[in-house]
């Protein structure tokens, strides 16, 4: 693992691996560069691949002068780009990933990036009278302070309910089974900082980007279960709405991690896109 310090003194771990042209994946809220690993062995094969622990994740402390949010998030990717002096590299970005990417392209545009892969996400986690394609279709700012409370008090339990007790029925199941519970999920988050995670919550959760999306002016590629746990098809469509010339692609059945749940399919898409024109 490579490392570059930002201008305000935060270390940040960046994992770089194969041969060709950059692509830099971008992961979720309270996970880590790791989460890619099943799709290596394909993307190697034709890409440098460029994979970071955000901000705030991967068990690194936060050292840096300022706090753990998307905008600062957006200036690191800024400062890794200019780090390992990657010259338009696609990047491929989920869930908050993703929002970080819409930041990055609200401050400074796509001149400086060839293409954009979105998995799975909204452009704004609230909802209200006028938005319902956020967290749940139901996710009001009343709602959502009562989740930052919860996430102060019990940050494990709460995360765990935020991803079981939504739209995926599945997700569901497993938690209230005494013999799965999503075990795996649980220990990983016991590992967590919650601080800068909660910090960075809360940064998402102001965040608009819906006025962001009519000026991406590169190709991209929407991936979004049908099954997610917090949007699903309907978020992806407005999304292409509002992306001229995005592609939609919508894996049924699949929650709200498709490159997870189908790495083989998510590939074979991913560098069919990643290869075109």
């Amino acid at each position: 693992m490579q490392s570059f310090t930002t201008d305000d003194a935060q270390t940040i771990h960046v994992t770089v691996s194969g041969d060709g042209p950059p692509v830099v994946l971008l992961h979720e809220w309270a996970s880590n560069f790791r989460v890619w690993t099943p799709l290596m062995k394909d993307l190697e094969t034709t890409f440098t691949v460029y994979r970071w622990d955000a901000r705030g994740h991967g068990g690194h402390p936060v050292d840096g002068a300022e706090p753990a949010s998307v905008g600062r998030m957006a200036e690191d990717l800024r400062q890794m780009l200019d780090h390992f002096g990657l010259e338009r590299p696609a990047v491929v970005a989920h869930s908050m990933g993703a929002l970080t990417a819409w930041e990055y392209i609200d401050r400074y545009g796509c001149d400086r990036l060839s293409k954009l892969g979105v998995i799975d996400q909204s452009p704004r986690l609230l909802t209200d009278d006028d938005w319902r394609f956020g967290i749940y279709y139901d996710w009001p700012p009343e709602r959502n302070q009562t989740f930052v409370a919860d996430l102060k008090n019990d940050f494990v339990e709460t995360v765990m309910k935020l991803v079981a007790l939504g739209k995926n029925k599945q997700a569901r199941a497993r938690y209230e089974d005494s013999n799965d519970g999503l075990w795996r999920l649980r220990a990983f988050l016991a590992t967590a900082d919650p601080p800068p995670l909660i910090d960075i919550w809360e940064s998402l959760a102001e965040a608009d980007y819906r006025p962001v999306l009519k000026r991406i002016t590169i190709p991209t590629l929407l991936v979004y279960g049908s099954d997610s746990n917090y949007y699903g098809a309907e978020t992806g469509e407005y999304v292409q709405s509002q992306i001229p010339g995005a592609n939609l692609i919508v894996y049924l059945g699949a929650d709200h991690s498709p490159h997870v749940g189908d790495p083989h399919r998510f590939t074979t898409d991913l560098m069919g896109f990643l290869q075109r024109g």
